[in-house]
């Protein structure tokens, strides 16, 4: 009994040790208590630090649900002491004695805990979120679903009382953080998951299409297409331009020479005779 209580406690210490405020303060991100949904859990640190950061808590998160439960099962504590083990975990992250008794939600350190107490109800609850979350793009009810159908599972797998209470406390404090989610449903304000496959369906989901006849279309947007799908002339390069330069420069070199054949050849001028005035000059 005496082992069982301690088992219970560092269950729950374990579980106080939030893996989402310690990772962003390592990385220098800000607080995940102050920052976006102010919830210091792994859907949050997505928000502030990213996919990888996410995954790293994520991990930490899962894996404080399943040691604690091992280590039961491993002192053959039972299954009610063993289900309540897995209570404690899920309890210290929710609500830490390290970190105010400000904790997440709980969803990772519950699906660790059950994976660790039952396999096959661990599968079946991670197969009722994707279920859920495939069908409705809700992540908040994915894991209400999942978390609220373990008490279930357990008692169709199992089919012992004794540990049916731990898990239906694991599924009704889940339940409770998950409060403004639950109002958020209702009002129809709760982010989906967007699941993006092609590029072609994300162009589809931003730009909605629209069913315009081309009746409907003005005369002037019609010009303008039309305009716009003639091909344009090739641009002239400096090797065709210099072409185009030369032969006006050689056609006037030819009216040149032309012009200066055509001219009329100029009269010699008369030269009087020298000799026949000397002779005229002897005889006198």
């Amino acid at each position: 009994m005496a082992l069982s209580i301690l088992i219970v406690v560092i269950a729950y210490l374990m579980g106080s040790i939030n893996s989402a405020i310690i990772v962003c303060r390592l990385l220098g991100l800000p607080d995940p208590r102050e920052e976006g949904s102010k919830n210091p859990g792994a859907t949050n640190v997505l928000r502030i630090g990213g996919k990888q950061t996410a995954a790293i808590v994520m991990g930490f998160d899962v894996l404080k649900g399943i040691l604690p439960v091992v280590l039961a099962k491993y002192l053959d504590l039972g299954s009610t002491a063993t289900a309540f083990t897995a209570l404690a975990a899920v309890l210290g992250h929710m609500y830490p004695v390290f970190f105010q008794f400000r904790g997440g939600k709980g969803v990772a350190t519950a699906i660790g805990a059950l994976l660790a107490f039952h396999f096959i109800i661990g599968v079946m609850v991670i197969a009722t979120w994707l279920l859920v979350a495939n069908f409705f793009r809700y992540s908040s009810l994915a894991s209400i679903c999942a978390i609220v159908l373990a008490p279930f599972y357990s008692m169709i797998l199992i089919g012992e009382l004794n540990s049916f209470p731990p898990i239906f406390f694991i599924a009704l404090f889940v339940l409770y953080k998950h409060k403004d989610n639950i109002t958020r449903l209702i009002d129809g304000t709760e982010p989906k998951i967007k699941f993006k496959h092609t590029v072609i369906e994300e162009i589809m989901e931003s730009e909605p299409a629209e069913d315009i006849s081309p009746h409907e279309v003005p005369e002037s947007e019609m010009a303008q297409s039309a305009e716009k799908a003639k091909p344009k002339k090739a641009p002239a390069t400096k090797a065709t331009t210099e072409k185009k330069e030369s032969k006006p420069k050689a056609a006037k070199t030819t009216k040149a020479k032309v012009e200066k054949t055509a001219e009329p050849a100029k009269k010699p001028k008369a030269t009087k005779p020298k000799a026949a005035t000397k002779t005229t000059k002897k005889k006198e």
